[in-house]
């Protein structure tokens, strides 16, 4: 993510200045958090620690749970997040899941629904860095304030997403998935969007300094409106832009391409390569090999590892896990559901298709690419 990031801000920062709006910014100071415990602590943080236990996390443990206890109980409970929970109570709670949470004791049947509202917006109030980060506040207040049509708010939005640590996206991404199912119980808890706008906001855009409150005050119906957005479009925020995988392509293309030319003047790699060359007693088969317009999908995971399938102008990725899971004795829709076709290599490092995608397109766009089908990364 890291060119997607580069390329996301010179992206951002073009489309504002084509609309006459001034990409501000503010400036970063490390912050410190705690490095031992689970509230006030930065998400890397938790994250590199939750790693140990389970690898690959990528939401904090911690969250995920406070997440899942209000989902599982509190989505139906009237003026949830609005509401508060008793300040002792939830100062108290905080301090028991300090002590007994690592080591899996923590009665989480005591939480009422209130209070485990006041936890999970107090864990987000209480990271170091603000979930949507200090850096671009301002500009997600311009997207707002300064863009009144809503598909630019969202193109600006998109890339402000891109823009994120991939630890704050993630974050990002789970609690926005669980206050669209708060909205979506509104005829019973009476959380309308707006509502759980309102109340959420002020834990996301966190501003710092001696007018701290002051800004936040007048900044409120701004960051709920961005935040309505965010819970409202969700859906098409996550995916990277196809323009941005095109780009990192053609960085991709460009750094082996450089790489080739340097080999080319390495007198040493030369020779090595010819006297490899010269040894074989005949030349393997090659990629160049393989007819136009043929992959070959490879499955690890499966009985029948690989398989060659011919492309068409109407062949998607979803066809062909279909048509290798047809031909796969162990293969049910099941499997299916859970499992991908990925591109890997050649001018990209890894991409999860989109069942939908035309591959005939993707393979011009990458003809050097292997096919996986492996299990989806969530």
């Amino acid at each position: 993510m890291k060119k997607i990031r580069y390329l996301s801000l010179i992206e951002l920062t073009a489309f504002y200045d084509a609309l006459g709006i001034e990409l501000k910014r503010n400036r970063t100071e490390r912050v410190k958090g705690r490095e031992n415990g689970l509230f006030g602590v930065p998400l890397a943080v938790l994250l590199e620690n939750d790693q140990k236990k389970i690898p690959g996390i990528k939401v904090p443990l911690i969250f995920q749970k406070l997440l899942l206890k209000l989902e599982e109980t509190g989505l139906e409970t009237e003026g949830i997040l609005r509401v508060p929970g008793s300040a002792s109570r939830v100062k108290s709670l905080r301090q028991e899941i300090e002590a007994k949470f690592d080591e899996d004791t923590f009665d989480w049947d005591q939480v009422r629904n209130n209070d485990a509202a006041g936890l999970l917006k107090m864990f987000i109030r209480d990271l170091p860095s603000p979930l949507f980060t200090v850096e671009y506040l301002p500009a997600f207040i311009t997207l707002v304030e300064k863009i009144s049509k809503v598909k630019l708010q969202l193109q600006a939005l998109h890339l402000l997403i891109m823009l994120l640590p991939d630890a704050s996206r993630d974050a990002a991404k789970a609690l926005l998935q669980f206050l669209k199912k708060v909205v979506a119980n509104e005829r019973k808890n009476k959380m309308t969007l707006w509502n759980v706008s309102m109340i959420v906001a002020p834990n996301l855009f966190i501003y710092k300094g001696k007018r701290a409150n002051q800004e936040e005050m007048l900044a409120a119906a701004t960051t709920a409106h961005v935040v309505r957005l965010l819970i409202k479009y969700q859906d098409i925020l996550w995916m990277v832009p196809t323009f941005l995988i095109s780009q990192v392509r053609k960085m991709n293309e460009a750094a082996i391409n450089n790489t080739k030319r340097q080999l080319m003047f390495d007198k040493g790699v030369r020779r090595l390569l010819r006297r490899k060359t010269m040894e074989r007693e005949r030349p393997e088969r090659t990629e160049s090999d393989i007819p136009e317009g043929v992959i070959r999908v490879h499955a690890p995971l499966h009985s029948k590892v690989s398989m060659a399938i011919q492309l068409n102008n109407q062949t998607k990725a979803k066809d062909i896990l279909a048509r290798f899971y047809c031909e796969n004795s162990h293969g049910s829709s099941e499997k299916m559901q859970i499992q991908s076709l990925h591109e890997i290599g050649g001018n990209i490092g890894q991409h999860c298709l989109d069942p939908d995608a035309y591959m005939l397109d993707v393979y011009h766009a990458n003809p050097q690419a292997e096919w996986v089908i492996k299990p989806k990364i969530s």
